[in-house]
């Protein structure tokens, strides 16, 4: 790989093809992974997955079992702990792949992740060696306590208490928690509580610990058969060798992990919608109205190829951020620190990146699955149809692991606080894109070169972010962290940005790989994508400076945004029809 890219550093710089990875990069043994990942869900989940829908007693702690038989639940945990030892990427591969397993997703993924991460990385070695191991063969099965019926998304709000017993051997906690995945059934629990009530701690609880039980299952709209369940604390006596990391140091578990957990998540809401458009395709091709297939209508084709185009653009920055974690974890392996410090500070360095997959990944699914139910009609209302559960399921991702709106918001954030730290030079790019708004525009020769335009269109999209953010934090300074609205304009252009280059860069890396003949379609996609993000970009950038800026320097400000959005005309109707024909060909997502 090439120099590596820090978090948010994009922004600000110029990415090589070459120095991405894409998903026609995966080796042997990764395409080997993917495809069990894909058989495990064809052949064990989806032909129950009406009696996992009925949470029938037993079936999913069975499949998690079975899936720890083939490895799937052990794919990065060390050899030594039980586990295969395989790298980030064959993590992701893994997430995305049983991601179109509907709830049986939602429960590995909660195991996978904040069941048995946190363990991993911030238990001491003995707390390892207990409790990974039978984690990471499916024998126990992981949960994780954090979320209470008063605090959300304001994690650290947590009423929770621990308190040290007369002889110090057990901290006695008292709470409840909510929303917990896999809660009816786990025997191992992360709980976090807030040691004589302000020291935000981690505990492992097992399942039987004297005054721990659990409530009924929730009945929820959608994942219905995931176990849901509140958990309660009612003097209960947890060993003081069960605290898990620091005293106090809590926060630094729960968020570090929740920045793996963001990007698996954006990784399984593409397996599930690569899924719903395969589904959606075949309908379409079977279903007939005036005596014709319904995929030969416009309307149709073009709601087919739209989830085709963000599918595609999607997993596209899913593997690019995959690799960056990869690159930067053996980077730091290197330099001598261990596991945990090396998997979650890559993870921290791009946390900026995984937010913004999870939005835009939970945000494709939603669509995929809406539009879904639109081709099938009538049909897709009904539960005799899988497109009905698709849609039910989708709904939850864009509210847990973060909402969608505070991971837009951190998304700014970050950028924000990496710039006042000196991590990013923003202020110099800023000040340049200015000095630009002032002189005349150089109409000069275009630049020569494979995608020349499409790269200068990347280009104007980073100078618009750099605009519309510098000049609301010079005008706005401390106050501009209360002004969410303002904020949340800036991360879409960021998500639309991020997303528009690296699909640009995939394809430049393809076409140089097999030739502009072999990537017709998905140069289709990515013009289609750039053409629509220049309109989207705009908006979002207009909507924010109105909010704060007038006269002159707004009206500067606006002919800056329409110079940077500008982009050649182009018929994406075509396009569309072109991206839908391929599909058609393929009976399914296969692009």
């Amino acid at each position: 790989m090439g120099t590596t890219i820090h978090g948010g550093e994009w922004i600000i710089k110029e990415v090589k093809a070459a120095d991405i990875f894409i998903p026609e990069d995966f080796n042997e043994e990764q395409i080997m992974v993917r495809d069990m990942c894909e058989q495990f869900v064809s052949t064990e989940v989806l032909p129950i997955a009406d009696r996992i829908e009925k949470l029938e007693p037993g079936l999913m702690p069975s499949l998690l079992a079975k899936a720890g038989e083939q490895g799937l639940l052990g794919i990065t945990i060390p050899e030594q702990y039980g586990g295969l030892g395989k790298d980030f990427m064959t993590a992701t591969i893994v997430a995305e792949y049983l991601g179109g397993g509907y709830s049986f997703s939602v429960a590995n993924a909660a195991h996978t992740g904040i069941g048995t991460l946190p363990i991993l990385y911030f238990g001491t070695e003995a707390q390892r060696q207990k409790y990974v191991p039978k984690l990471a063969s499916g024998e126990w099965k992981g949960a994780y306590g954090l979320t209470e019926p008063n605090s959300g998304s304001d994690a650290l709000g947590a009423k929770t208490t621990a308190t040290l017993s007369a002889d110090g051997k057990h901290y006695i906690l008292n709470g409840q928690k909510c929303w917990i995945t896999n809660g009816g059934f786990a025997d191992v629990y992360t709980v976090f509580a807030k040691i004589d009530g302000e020291h935000f701690t981690g505990f492992i609880v097992e399942r039987g610990m004297e005054g721990f039980t659990q409530g009924p299952e929730e009945h929820k709209m959608g994942i219905k058969g995931s176990s849901t369940v509140q958990l309660y604390f009612n003097e209960c006596k947890v060993p003081v060798e069960n605290v898990l990391g620091e005293i106090g140091k809590g926060h630094s578990i729960a968020f570090n992990v929740l920045n793996i957990g963001r990007l698996k998540l954006g990784a399984a809401t593409l397996g599930g919608a690569r899924n719903a458009i395969t589904t959606s395709v075949q309908y379409a091709k079977t279903r007939e109205q005036f005596k014709l297939p319904i995929v030969k209508f416009g309307a149709i084709r073009h709601k087919l190829a739209e989830m085709a185009i963000r599918m595609w653009v999607g997993e596209t920055a899913l593997y690019r951020v995959s690799r960056n974690i990869d690159d930067m974890e053996t980077e730091l392996a290197a330099e001598g620190k261990n596991l945990s410090e090396s998997l979650l500070g890559a993870a921290e360095e791009y946390a900026i990146e995984c937010a913004i997959l999870k939005v835009f990944g939970s945000e494709v699914l939603d669509f995929v699955v809406d539009e879904g139910v639109q081709i099938h009609g009538g049909n897709g209302y009904s539960d005799e149809y899988a497109i009905s559960k698709a849609y039910r399921d989708s709904r939850i991702n864009r509210i847990y692991e973060g909402t969608n709106e505070i991971n837009r918001l951190l998304t700014v954030d970050m950028v924000l606080k990496r710039a006042m730290k000196g991590k990013l030079d923003l202020m110099g790019p800023a000040l340049s894109v200015q000095q630009e708004l002032m002189s005349i525009p150089d109409f000069g020769s275009e630049e020569e070169g494979a995608f020349a335009k499409e790269k200068k269109y990347i280009a104007n999209f980073k100078k618009c972010i750099l605009m519309v953010a510098g000049a609301a934090v010079q005008k706005l300074m401390m106050t501009l962290s209360k002004e969410q609205e303002i904020l949340m304009n800036i991360a879409d252009m960021s998500i639309i940005t991020y997303h528009a280059e690296s699909a640009l860069l995939r394809l430049e890396k393809l076409t140089a790989q097999k030739g502009e003949a072999a990537t017709a379609i998905q140069a289709d996609i990515v013009r289609t994508y750039i053409y629509d993000a220049a309109d989207a970009i705009n908006k979002a950038g207009k909507d924010a400076l109105n909010s704060f800026a007038e006269g002159d320097e707004l009206r500067m400000m606006h002919i800056g945004l329409k110079r940077f959005t500008k982009v050649e005309p182009f018929n994406t109707k075509e396009a569309r029809r072109r991206i839908c024909a391929q599909l058609v060909a393929d009976n399914g997502y296969k692009i």
